[in-house]
């Protein structure tokens, strides 16, 4: 029996976690996306498009004393009373867990079938940032909507014309004495 999972185009700040029921040695090539561009998880996602610089596999010894949980609120800042509940049951898987977050399904629309050796333990949501906007009171950020330029901006133009023309004129006097010698 696989899970169902539908993943949205404009889907921002969310960490899918799952546990990988394959033995030590499996694990990388099951992972790992081949040259020829086989990769047994993202057909055992049912994904049609994964990123691989997003997909972290957490082999769970490497944690040492961390818990899983931690790893997640450090790496992922994984919060929230549904996270709060799962923390048990997250501290207490053995071998590897695969975390996927958003940007692992490539903003593409597709719902996912997860099938053996990928069992779906849970899914987090990011802390949304808090949105404040104070407005920027400077000279520069008043700007100034239509009049001529000002004078720095008049002077720099000018310049600029004055270097291509006289760039223009040599360039015309080096051709014609070519052309005198030969």
């Amino acid at each position: 029996m696989s899970t169902s999972i539908h993943i949205n185009s404009s889907e921002r700040g969310v960490i899918r976690v799952f546990h990988i029921d394959l033995p030590r040695e499996a694990v990388e090539r099951f992972t790992t996306q081949a040259g020829t561009g086989e990769w047994p998880l993202q057909y055992a996602l049912g994904a049609k498009s994964l990123r691989a610089a997003f997909v972290d596999t957490i082999d769970i010894r490497d944690l040492g004393d961390m818990p899983l949980s931690q790893y997640l609120i450090n790496a992922h800042d994984v919060n929230g009373s549904d996270f709060a509940a799962m923390r048990p049951r997250l501290d207490a898987l053995k071998g590897f867990v695969l975390v996927l977050p958003s940007q692992a399904f490539n903003h593409t629309e597709q719902d996912l079938a997860i099938a053996t050796p990928l069992r779906w333990v849970g899914t987090f949501n990011e802390p949304k940032a808090a949105m404040s906007a104070t407005p920027i009171r400077t000279a520069s950020a008043k700007g100034s909507i239509g009049g001529a330029p000002t004078g720095n901006v008049a002077q720099s133009n000018t310049a600029l014309w004055v270097a291509l023309g006289l760039f223009a004129v040599i360039s015309v006097g080096i051709i014609a004495a070519k052309i005198m010698l030969n």
